[in-house]
């Protein structure tokens, strides 16, 4: 006798309302653009107010935050845009219409971090001290903007008889799955596992603070790289629209090169108990962070 999901008293299931939270004549505001926008926000604050407490100049983290919006925008765009160009091969100028949807976090953390060098190297400030004061900022933001997915009916799962499920509307399914009307709500398993991370990143940094020896410089953002990489691997794998290069799935091959370079940069800080090559000269006291 086949178990009815429906009347388990976990079981709800996710409708979006549609990509478009509010039309003013021809002025259409996305809850894409919202959320991305609301992130950024947070993350500005955010990372000024570690800053604050790492005895770094908070509007130092205000102007890197524009330069990374001009770096990690157009990589996020590029990277999907790459991997998807039979899609916008026939209409160009769709290349252009980010809001949309269509980007790759993955793009944005590789256009984001070139510009971050460059910001550290002007600035001449330790690029590795800013990366950790960003790290709790990136992952919430992600997990802010996984909703956006929810919103546009993308980047879903396989279909699904759970008692958690998300409903596609017909003209968003892929056609080997036009039967089904219910899939995997890999929006919010992201959403969820990149809370989780930034829970631990941000408890690492406030124990740190008190905590003796002190992390070191760095610590942060190569702990965020397999913290976040390890749930993205496992989830891609339910994702029904991958960026594919051949049979790989290119989130799954990024996200285990993640977990490779944060294992061997905290294997560097800590085992070979050396600094990190960074833009600037390593501070004294062996790269520490100072509260």
């Amino acid at each position: 006798m086949a178990l009815d999901f429906s009347t388990l008293p976990l079981a709800f299931q996710f409708t979006s309302p549609g990509p478009i939270l509010v039309k003013l004549g021809p002025l259409s505001i996305r809850w894409y653009g919202l959320l991305i926008a609301t992130a950024v926000l947070i993350g500005v604050i955010l990372s000024q107010e570690l800053a604050k407490r790492r005895n770094v100049n908070p509007e130092l983290l205000g102007d890197l935050f524009f330069w990374l919006l001009i770096g990690a925008i157009p990589g996020a765009r590029l990277y999907y845009v790459f991997f998807e160009w039979s899609k916008y091969a026939p209409t160009p100028g769709k290349i252009f219409a980010i809001w949309e949807g269509g980007i790759a976090i993955h793009g944005a953390i590789i256009g984001g971090v070139l510009a971050a060098l460059i910001f550290a190297k002007i600035k001449q400030v330790s690029f590795w001290q800013l990366a950790d004061l960003v790290a709790p900022s990136l992952i919430l933001g992600q997990a802010i903007g996984r909703w956006g997915n929810f919103f546009n009916s993308e980047a879903f799962g396989d279909p699904t008889d759970l008692p958690w499920k998300l409903y596609i509307p017909p003209d968003h399914r892929p056609l080997e799955y036009a039967s089904f009307d219910y899939f995997h709500p890999t929006f919010l398993y992201e959403s969820l596992w990149d809370l989780m991370v930034f829970t631990l990143l941000i408890t690492l940094f406030f124990r740190s603070l008190s905590g003796k020896p002190r992390l070191k410089v760095g610590t942060l953002f190569l702990v965020y790289w397999p913290a976040y990489s390890l749930g993205r691997l496992w989830i891609e794998g339910f994702r029904t629209d991958s960026l594919m290069l051949g049979p790989l799935r290119m989130a799954q091959v990024v996200s285990s090169l993640g977990i490779l370079f944060g294992l061997v940069g905290l294997a560097w800080l800590y085992l070979l108990k050396r600094p990190l090559p960074d833009v600037v000269p390593t501070p004294k006291g062996n790269g520490e962070m100072r509260g």
